[in-house]
C-alpha cells in the first residue's frame, strides 16, 4: 500500500502540477503587488502618506495616490527567493531521484528518431531496430572528415 502511494507521488505529472501551482501562487503575489502598488494609485489619481520608497501623486493626505515602488521591489525579491527555494528544495532532488530511475525530467530530452514503418517517434537515435514493429532502422550518418 505504501509502495503504491510512493509511486503515485513520484509520478512526473504530480510533481509538475505541484511545482506549477506553487509558481502560480508566487506569481499571483507578484501581480497583486504590481496592481495594488503601481496601477491602483494611477487609477485613484485619475478619479479624484506613506513613508516608503515611492512617489506621491497629488494630495499628500490621500494614501490611495501613493505609488509604492518599495512594495513592488519586495514582491520581486520574494518571488526570486521563493522560486530558488522551490528549485533547490523540490525540483533538484526530484530530478536526481528520477535520473536514478532512468527518467529525464525538467531537462532536455535525449534525441529521438521515428520509425518509417509504424511512425513511432520515440526511438533512441542509436536504435537499429524499432521496438514496436521490429523494422530495421538506419544508423545516423556522421559527416566524414575531408
Amino acid at each position: 500500500m505504501l509502495k503504491g502511494f510512493r509511486n503515485f507521488l513520484m509520478r512526473g505529472d504530480v510533481i509538475v502540477v505541484a511545482v506549477g501551482l506553487v509558481v502560480a501562487l508566487a506569481f499571483n503575489q507578484l501581480v497583486t503587488a504590481f496592481t495594488a502598488n503601481l496601477i491602483n494609485p494611477l487609477v485613484n489619481r485619475l478619479q479624484g502618506s506613506k513613508g516608503s520608497l515611492g512617489v506621491q501623486l497629488g494630495d499628500p493626505n490621500n494614501a490611495k495616490t501613493f505609488m509604492d515602488f518599495g512594495a513592488f521591489v519586495s514582491a520581486i525579491i520574494y518571488f526570486v527567493i521563493f522560486m530558488a527555494v522551490i528549485y533547490f528544495a523540490v525540483v533538484t532532488p526530484y530530478r536526481f531521484v528520477q535520473a536514478r530511475r532512468g527518467q529525464v525530467v525538467f531537462g532536455d530530452q535525449p534525441p529521438v528518431k521515428a520509425c518509417p514503418a509504424c511512425l513511432s517517434d520515440d526511438l533512441p537515435v542509436a536504435a537499429t531496430k524499432c521496438k514496436y514493429c521490429g523494422t530495421g532502422l538506419e544508423l545516423p550518418t556522421t559527416p566524414s572528415a575531408v
